[in-house]
């Protein structure tokens, strides 16, 4: 009776020796490959006569590129989650997606368990795992890397050599890649020490911003509830308008970020990425919600927006938390509906004007000119209530000074009756405005304490 396995296969260095060392290892394995083309453009091509020459005998390539955009990328991008201050999440969002679709496979073709070729040491073992437990949970999970005596990259490669197994890295080049419509991810080498600078030749999609354009481009990308839909006025399919702003982006130099960041199993990282077209959307999208959402609903979404990224790098996709926050984006994202004009340049992309039907904005109001809707007089009183905790405390401070130095209260203050169980009652003196002393003692619990 064979033992069949799925594996989530790639053509990389990783998967390619996987799929020899199953057969090895698991006594009448079948291996059956599934690559999902989320963007990886031409490192589809050749994968099915890789897959097996290696051993596979068979090789499912699952189209997943609409999928990944609408299910993964917008949900993301309405949310605005970033990772470590500067990650856009490209690989973290793809990963739940195929995993699902490998699970899927499985399940049609009655496996027995679910193979992957993730590290022991990062993210993605735990973003395959979690979607296999929501879609498959009876299958077993097989994690070579978590088995075999294979400790690094050179390794691998000698297991490959010794096998007469092609694969698509040398020991002169041994990044750890990773590419989808979103954008291309670079791990390990020269990068594994943080004080070098990535290497010029390390950049696959974006130019240098000493080689981009001298001419600025400025361009428009338009929203619909959140949702991306135009670019200069073309209305265009999800995985076209990315593909778009990738070019467009990637020729002017923008999209880089170097990145240290922290891994779920606890240790830092260094990667380099290039998301020339999500930069563009990501800033976009935040201009267009400062100008049609109030500061509290923005301050909500910014919150928010740390815990969907939490979420996405953490695996968690399959969840009634994400689901949930989904529900309080969508109701954030009902009036984000307008155009964002862009200016590209050397590397940086400058917002240049943004429009929507729905401002909040009121130039009339902004403006230094009188539109007769606004009195000034007004922030008196707004000031003075704002201010109120403020010389509270200033009085009770001044207080205490006289206390300490058993001198009477200020003479700008008029007499205020001691409390029974603390310092002097200082509301009347906050009622006229007592002013905050130069020196403030340091106060605990209610009771001061030496300086």
């Amino acid at each position: 009776m064979s033992f069949t396995i799925v594996l989530a296969y790639s053509g990389g260095l990783d998967t390619s020796i996987i799929v020899p060392w199953l057969r090895e290892n698991y006594e009448s394995a079948e291996v059956i490959c599934v690559a999902a083309d989320v963007g990886q453009g031409e490192e589809l091509t050749g994968l099915e006569a890789r897959a097996r020459q290696q051993g596979a005998s068979a090789l499912v390539v699952e189209d997943l590129r609409e999928t990944f955009v609408r299910e993964s990328i917008w949900p993301t991008l309405r949310a605005g989650a970033i990772y470590a201050r500067k990650y856009l999440l490209g690989t973290s969002m793809a990963r739940p997606i195929i995993a699902r679709s490998q699970a899927q496979l499985a399940l049609k073709v009655g496996a027995n368990a679910l193979a992957h070729g993730c590290t022991g040491k990062g993210n993605d073992q735990v973003r395959f795992e979690l979607t296999y437990a929501a879609f498959a949970p009876h299958l077993q999970v097989i994690a070579p890397w978590r088995q075999w005596n294979i400790r690094s990259r050179e390794d691998a490669i000698n297991y490959a050599d010794a096998r007469g197994i092609d694969v698509p890295v040398t020991k002169a080049k041994i990044y750890s890649r990773d590419r989808n419509l979103w954008h291309m991810s670079h791990e390990g080498g020269p990068l594994e020490d943080p004080a070098n600078e990535a290497p010029a030749d390390l950049y696959m999609i974006t130019s240098a911003a000493e080689d981009a354009p001298d001419r600025a481009q400025y361009l428009e990308i338009g929203f619909d509830a959140g949702y991306p839909v135009t670019v200069d006025g073309e209305i265009l399919s999800p995985v076209a308008l990315v593909e778009r702003l990738n070019e467009i982006a990637g020729l002017h130099g923008v999209g880089r970020a170097d990145i240290v960041e922290d891994r779920m199993v606890g240790m830092k990282s260094r990667g380099v990425y290039e998301t020339p077209g999500g930069t563009l959307l990501y800033s976009a999208h935040r201009e267009l919600e400062q100008i049609v959402l109030d500061r509290r609903a923005l301050g909500l979404k910014d919150q928010l927006a740390q815990r969907y990224a939490d979420i996405v790098y953490e695996g968690r996709w399959w969840s009634t938390e994400r689901e949930a926050l989904d529900a309080l984006v969508d109701r954030t994202q009902q009036r984000v509906t307008g155009t964002v004009r862009m200016k590209l340049y050397k590397g940086s992309a400058i917002i240049a004007g943004r429009t929507t039907p729905y401002p909040l904005y009121d130039a009339g109001l902004a403006s230094f000119g009188d539109d007769g809707h606004y009195d000034h007089a007004d922030a008196a009183g707004f000031i003075r209530l704002l201010s109120l905790p403020t010389r509270a405390e200033a009085i009770q401070s001044a207080a205490w000074d006289a206390a300490r130095a058993g001198a009477p209260p200020a003479p700008s203050s008029p007499p205020v009756p001691a409390s029974p169980s603390g310092p002097p009652a200082a509301s009347a003196a906050i009622q006229n405005g007592a002013g905050r002393p130069s020196a403030r003692p340091l106060v605990q619990r209610g009771h001061p304490v030496s300086a």
